[in-house]
Order: structure tokens, then sequence, then C-alpha cells
């Protein structure tokens, strides 16, 4: 039985939860969100409450799918309502970003620099040039946006040079020997 799919999600003032055709719609603030739901799993909205229920809790994966819808509904209604941010940093010689609009400029040692176009629901902010604010309402958009970026210049482990989470450890090694 599955401990997360048991509890319901309470609706926050100012979210709106429409279940209709195998979606879930989710409106609320910072904008809109819409899933489709597996047909192994039952939502009801009900007296400001939504309840995801198993349709056959005898299966494996009925049961793997409650507490997974039930955990996206409820990142998508914190989505709405406070949003998701991920940061990184830039460490090395010359590595900065900047901001060309709504599209983020990086420059990380390539001999050009590379664009990355912000995809819909994303905003990037830059208060320093070794540092990206990525914030979206969608959290799957937004650690896929940071990983997309991240995946440019990995931290290399012997100078420590790349794209890091903020507060991320890189394991250093040593280098070479006489």
């Amino acid at each position: 039985m599955s401990r997360v799919g048991k509890k319901p999600i309470e609706a926050v003032k100012g979210v709106d939860i429409k279940v209709a055709s195998g979606h879930v719609t989710v409106k609320g603030p910072k904008g809109e969100l819409k899933m489709a739901l597996s047909d192994e799993v039952g939502v009801k909205v009900e007296n400001g409450e939504v309840t995801v229920t198993a349709r056959n809790p005898d299966e494996r994966k009925s049961k793997a799918m409650w507490g997974t819808v039930r955990a996206n509904i409820q990142n998508m209604v914190t989505g709405v309502t406070t949003g998701f941010t991920k940061d990184l940093e830039l460490v090395g010689v010359g590595y900065r970003a900047a901001l060309k609009g709504k599209d983020l400029e990086l420059s990380l040692g390539y001999s050009h620099p590379v664009v990355y176009k912000a995809p819909a629901g994303i905003t990037f902010t830059s208060a320093k040039p070794t540092e990206i604010k990525i914030s979206g309402a969608d959290k799957q958009t937004v650690g896929q946006v940071a990983a997309e970026i991240r995946s440019w210049r990995p931290p290399e482990p012997y100078k420590g040079k790349g794209v890091r989470k903020v507060g991320e450890f890189v394991r250093r090694k040593e280098g070479k020997k006489k």
C-alpha cells in the first residue's frame, strides 16, 4: 500500500483543480499545468480535497502509479502557487552567463557562446555573471533545463571547473606526479 497515495491533497486558496477525460488541470496565480492520468488510478475532487485511489490495489503497477500520480498532482499545486527554482553556479576562468531578452547566453570556454532558448514557462535570472537562477511552475521542466545547461560543462574533478548546482560538492582528484 502506498503511504504517499493515501494522503489527500488539500486545495490551496486560489487554486482550481479539475479532473476531466483522463487529464488533471491545475490553475493558479503562476499559471496552468495539465497532466495526463494513467488508467491505473482514479482521481476525485471533493470538498476542497483531491484523493487518488488505485483502481486495482493488488497489481504492482497500480500501486506504484498511485503514489506517483499523487506526488505529481501535489507538485502541480505547489508549482502554480509558489513555483520551483534551481540555482546553478559557473566555476572557471572566463565562465559567465548573460541574459539576452528571455534567452541565456553562456560563455563556457568554447570558441563560441552557447545560447539557450527559454522554454515556455521558464524564466532565467542572473544577479552575478557566475550565477543562474532557473524558475518556473513545472518542476520537471525546471529540473530538465538545469540538467541541459549543466551538461555543456559538468564539473571536472581536477580543477573543479564547470557548471554545478549551488552547494554541490565536487570531489577533487590529485594531479599527475613527476
